[in-house]
């Protein structure tokens, strides 16, 4: 239907008289511009290939008629939600679903899209709650990211890594002096549940608040309290602003918790790229190999050792060989991986972490047997190790710590062979008595990472034996003394440190000074009696 101003003038693209008027023929002039536009190419086809939802389960979808779809591609539902092809078969498709499986219905059209799972990457980030795909979940608006990264990506090859040779200090005594974790290492933490796994990963987190170390906490499975309590720790401790929180909870689509952690490592690859070393919590990789299992189970794919797929192995390895420290070709940064695994009744022969295990340089086993003990954190030096961390540990706290292995190995030893009312002689209750007074040092409380200085003075103090013969609580109060004294005392041998210098002789005999003076004022009647 044509406007007021004229059939002819109404046609766009109409040839027009001189002057601006209509042409004094409207009809041969019309029958030029359309012949014009007969003579144009005709514009290619384009073709979209349609798929069709045959069934429907609880996370998963299998679709058909679409031959040409590519493993790992995004497919688009009419519903509006999204999924991911991790089946491909002659006639069928199986699809992981990254929302609820509720808005889809048996019959629904499905699509294409040619792309593969991207999240959102870049500084815009930080200080953001978002999901497994990056979308914000703290109600605090979008997040302003320019730049959008596939969640899959190759692994650095061999010639583009460089040895660890730099210390990530946690602030943990225990694992600083005798299992040292270096940048770029893949330090796997094990033990039962209720042993303090996650709250070892965020003091790790938190004592990179004196660093240039950027971290993200990639919580798999956890409960919302628990996460609203890292993020409440976060704040408190000046890391909210130099952290990302990725939450997928049980209650999200298990599509979700698969695809998280491969979006974590992504987001820390693009601040690796730009020369950021970047720290890397998984908390934790059994409910996201439970939730790979559910997905392969509906999918109909053959069981294997505990139900597991047989290529679970290889959804963690190539999501760990990701990390590492990087060649100056590629900026010399690093990525550090903490990954989280729970065992059952302290079996560490299971299969996941059998698995993780075998994969990271290391691990940190937490004991249930230790926790019975009110030790926290409750570090068993017997069966923790690191495989590269030692060639990356502060200097100083090497020399320090070089017999607490043997030490606490020692006393174990004896206090078991104590139980049975064995009579012993003066050296052995010294030696009993200097191994209790180490393990007790070795307590740290929660959300209280401590600074190099203050570990090297608690440290010298008990290998010395200055807390020999005190009660548990005194030893407590007196390593609170302690750490006020070596603080104030000390700040140039804490700058040294940091740099990772040897201590001398004297810089020991000042800490060494510093401690008896502080432990020197615990009252007389709080000591049990030495040896």
């Amino acid at each position: 239907m044509m406007g007021s101003e004229g059939s002819a003038a109404g046609v766009s693209g109409l040839p027009r008289a001189p002057g601006g008027g209509v042409p004094r023929d409207p009809d041969r002039a019309f029958a030029r511009w359309r012949s014009r536009l007969l003579d144009l190419p005709a514009p290619g086809p384009t073709l979209s290939e349609m798929g069709v939802v045959t069934d429907v389960g609880d996370g998963v979808a299998t679709v058909s008629g679409l031959m040409q779809a590519l493993a790992d591609e995004l497919i688009v539902f009419d519903s509006g939600a999204h999924g991911v092809v991790l089946d491909l078969e002659p006639d069928r498709l199986g699809v992981v679903l990254l929302g609820p499986a509720e808005m889809i219905r048996p019959g629904e059209s499905a699509r294409r899209t040619r792309k593969v799972v991207s999240v959102p990457v870049g500084a815009a980030l930080l200080g953001r709650v978002v999901d497994g795909l990056g979308r914000p979940i703290d109600g605090l608006g979008p997040v302003r990211a320019t730049l959008q990264r596939p969640v899959e990506a190759e692994a650095p090859r061999i010639l583009e890594r460089a040895p660890v040779s730099r210390a990530l200090l946690t602030g943990i005594k225990a694992v600083d002096a005798a299992i040292p974790v270096g940048l770029g290492q893949r330090q796997l933490i094990i033990g039962d549940r209720q042993t303090g796994k996650t709250s070892m990963a965020i003091d790790t987190m938190l004592n990179q608040r004196d660093s240039a170390v950027l971290c993200i906490y990639c919580a798999i499975g956890q409960r919302g309290d628990a996460v609203a309590r890292v993020i409440r720790a976060l704040t408190e401790n000046g890391m909210r602003s130099r952290s990302i929180v990725m939450h997928v909870g049980d209650e999200e689509a298990p599509g979700l918790a698969y695809m998280a952690p491969y979006g974590a490592m992504t987001m820390a690859e693009y601040f690796a790229a730009q020369g950021q070393d970047v720290l890397v919590v998984f908390d934790d990789m059994t409910h996201h190999a439970r939730a790979y299992r559910e997905l392969s189970l509906l999918l109909r794919r053959p069981p294997g050792r505990e139900a597991f797929p047989g290529d679970i192995f290889y959804v963690h390895a190539r999501l760990l060989e990701r990390a590492g420290q990087f060649s100056e070709a590629l900026g010399g940064s690093s990525i550090t991986v903490l990954p989280v695994v729970e065992t059952e009744a302290e079996n560490l022969a299971a299969y996941i972490p059998t698995n993780l295990i075998s994969i990271t340089d290391g691990q940190i086993y937490l004991s249930p047997r230790l926790v019975r003990r009110n030790q926290f954190p409750a570090v068993d030096l017997g069966l923790s190790v690191s495989r590269v961390g030692g060639k990356a540990q502060n200097r100083s706290l090497r020399d320090v710590s070089g017999n607490l292995r043997v030490t606490l190995s020692q006393f174990e030893e004896l206090e078991d062979f104590a139980r049975f009312g064995t009579r012993l002689d003066d050296t052995a209750r010294a030696h009993l008595a200097r191994g209790a007074a180490v393990r007790m040092a070795l307590r740290q409380a929660e959300r209280d990472p401590m600074p190099v200085i203050e570990q090297l003075a608690v440290l010298i103090a008990a290998m010395e034996g200055l807390f020999d013969g005190l009660s548990a609580s005194r030893v407590m109060a007196a390593m609170g003394q302690l750490r006020v004294a070596a603080r104030q005392a000390l700040p140039d041998l804490q700058a040294q440190a940091m740099t990772g210098a040897r201590l001398g002789q004297d810089d020991r005999q000042r800490i060494l000074q510093v401690a008896r003076e502080a432990v020197g004022g615990v009252p007389p009647a709080a000591r049990r009696g030495r040896p």
